[in-house]
């Protein structure tokens, strides 16, 4: 208790006095600060008991204001990983007393926040950890549970203080401005809640959520995992919920079948369609090599919002699958402690003002700009054709002329590391297109689409298509155990701390690694799914096909003297299943063109490929990060 004593000291006295004015400050106790757990009515009866589901909600806020009569805003995380998985770079989960009173919340919301005048609400999605019901992996059972707590928060919702029967709870403490905040799972819940338009949800801090449940499972048709919401239910239920939850988890695996057709359980389970109901604003954090939720999420998200003039703020890292406290804490907490003062405290403090987007250019280097994608980007036109070495392509604006041809055969067991690692041989799984060493540099800000029309010899075929910077670089190990950090033993304290929640973590630092190539954006589809992105149909051999792959976001600067190359190949190894077939597959380079979202358009084109590079780069050896050969070792939505 002395360390802890001292360490109070240490953190609050200092961060109180060297707070800048219009800020909140940390003036209140944490030590005693209120911790209660309520369980809120969400009006559902997903596990068909005969009443409906109580989802349980643990509490910490300041004392203070309370018994001065002041009414606070609410930091919220929703989750289905508090008693199976934990939360953050240390999988903290929550703990309780003999009594079953919270000790441990996970993470450092409370710690940070409490002090300043927030409470901090940890939520137990419905069949998860203590709450009643039934997980359903984002759809009405998740999204309805988390959106029943923003109700009662408000004033508009029943909760109790037993999981049944107890006293009626009033949130009369909670002023109803509530900011969702979490990382994957817990992101996507923000996003959903977001997309109902519940009043009262002023802010959602999304960090690498999903944004449609369909894209998290396939691309287009292709599978991008060998498991359904079935499987990810079952890793995350409580006990009570795999015994009374069968029936939902019958419906989740019968509505999501392998062949990648849309279904109604993917419409629900689609809030890009609701983006015109978000009344909240949005700072989305995502990292832009993350092969567990990709980016796809982040652009179709972000686009929906900007369509509807959501107010809105980006960071995108050179990680994987990684909570921003982990690969730029200081800023971090900082930026994030301005956002929830002015959109929960209503502080002018500029951050509303502020460079819309970061982004991470180089392990801890990062730029900003004021509108993202960058002002200027314009989708501009590149295409493929034949080189003088035969097998190896050339990238430009000049049409190929009509009846030139590229072939592959789909090999499953090669990846787009090793692709784009060969990429100036004739290889027989990929079809290659790359510039010159460019004459200037050239930043691809947004989402881009390669449009393909390819001859298959059997009646099933997966493409892919992926954005290569070839020229040497250091950048972050996503593919890495820690997708791009290096967990250190070192600990430092963001807020205060009790002996059962200390407020300290481990460091990191970034884990690097250097390479020749960087694969920077990915897509996929099925080509059975040409006539519809929706619904699959079986090929004929022989006969010529056209679809669109949807490119995931990226930010992506390719320097002076390095190359842009376009591979177009079959089976992403670790990243997509294989077709039911080994095809063997024609590229029409006369019909296939790549829209990518080039900063100054055309003219940058123009400028970054005509004429000698001012720079080549050395010849070194096309090494880059290989992906990981199979998704099973990554949490799904963790």
């Amino acid at each position: 208790m002395a360390a802890v004593a001292a360490l109070l000291s240490v953190l609050i006295g200092p961060a109180a006095a060297q707070a800048a004015p219009g800020e909140s400050r940390p003036v209140y106790s944490y030590d005693h600060s209120i911790r209660e757990s309520v369980w809120v009515d969400t009006r559902l009866d997903g596990d068909a008991d005969g009443r409906t589901d109580r989802v349980a909600v643990d509490i910490v806020r300041p004392a203070e204001p309370a018994q001065q009569g002041r009414r606070i805003p609410v930091i919220m995380d929703a989750s289905p990983y508090y008693s199976c998985c934990g939360r953050g770079n240390e999988s903290q989960k929550k703990t309780y007393d003999d009594r079953g009173r919270p000790v441990q919340f996970p993470l450092y919301y409370d710690n940070y926040f409490v002090p300043r005048g927030y409470a901090t609400v940890l939520v137990d999605l419905a069949g998860t950890n203590r709450s009643d019901g039934c997980i359903d992996i984002g759809g009405r059972s998740d999204i309805g549970s988390a959106k029943a707590v923003v109700d009662w928060l408000g004033g508009r919702g029943r909760a109790y203080t037993a999981r049944t029967g107890g006293t009626p709870v009033a949130a009369d403490w909670s002023n109803g401005n509530t900011g969702m905040i979490g990382k994957s799972w817990d992101a996507t819940i923000a996003n959903g809640v977001a997309a109902t338009g519940v009043k009262g949800l002023k802010t959602i801090v999304p960090i690498a959520g999903i944004s449609s449940w369909y894209d998290y499972y396939f691309a287009k048709g292709a599978p991008l995992y060998d498991s359904g919401p079935d499987s990810l239910a079952d890793r995350v239920e409580s006990p009570d919920a795999q015994k009374h939850c069968a029936a939902v988890q019958k419906k989740l695996a019968d509505g999501a079948p392998r062949t990648g057709d849309w279904t109604g359980l993917w419409t629900e389970r689609d809030y890009v369609r609701h983006a015109d109901k978000v009344r909240a604003s949005v700072f989305m954090v995502h990292g832009m090599q993350d092969l567990n939720v990709r980016t796809r999420h982040a652009g179709q998200w972000w686009d929906a919002l900007a369509r509807h003039g959501v107010e809105r703020k980006i960071w995108l890292s050179q990680t994987g699958h990684v909570d921003p406290f982990d690969f730029r804490r200081e800023d971090w907490v900082t930026t994030l402690h301005h956002w929830f003062d002015h959109y929960l405290m209503g502080y002018d403090n500029g951050i509303d003002r502020a460079p819309m987007a970061d982004v991470e250019r180089a392990p801890g280097t990062w730029s900003t700009d004021r509108q993202w994608p960058a002002p200027g980007t314009r989708a501009t036109t590149l295409r493929p054709r034949a080189g003088t070495v035969p097998g190896v392509g050339v990238l430009g604006t000049a049409k190929a002329p009509h009846g030139a041809t590229a072939t592959f055969t789909d090999n499953p067991g090669l990846s787009e590391a090793d692709w784009a690692a060969r990429i100036d041989e004739r290889t027989p799984a990929k079809a290659g297109f790359r510039t010159a060493p460019l004459r200037a540099p050239l930043r691809l800000s947004g989402s881009g689409k390669v449009t393909v029309t390819v001859t298959p010899s059997t009646s099933t075929a997966h493409l892919s298509a992926v954005l290569v910077d070839l020229g040497p670089d250091t950048i972050r190990n996503y593919a890495a155990d820690g997708e791009g950090i290096s967990t250190l033993d070192k600990r430092t304290c963001w807020g205060a701390g009790t002996p059962g929640d200390t407020g300290c973590f481990q460091e990191t630092a970034a884990d690097t690694q250097k390479v020749g190539y960087t694969v920077f954006s990915r897509g996929w589809a099925d080509l059975g799914n040409y006539a519809d992105p929706r619904k699959g149909r079986p090929l004929t051999p022989g006969k010529p096909y056209t679809i669109t792959l949807d490119l995931s976001a990226s930010d992506h600067v390719v320097p002076a003297g390095h190359r842009l190359a376009l591979i177009v190949a079959g089976t992403d190894a670790g990243l997509i299943d294989p077709p039911a077939s080994t095809p063997k597959l024609t590229l029409d380079l006369s019909r296939t063109s790549a829209r990518l979202p080039l900063t100054g358009g055309a003219p940058a084109l123009a400028r970054a490929t005509t004429g000698a590079p001012r720079y080549t780069a050395p010849a070194t050896p096309l090494d880059g990060i290989a992906p990981p050969r199979s998704l099973s070792r990554m949490p799904a939505a963790g």
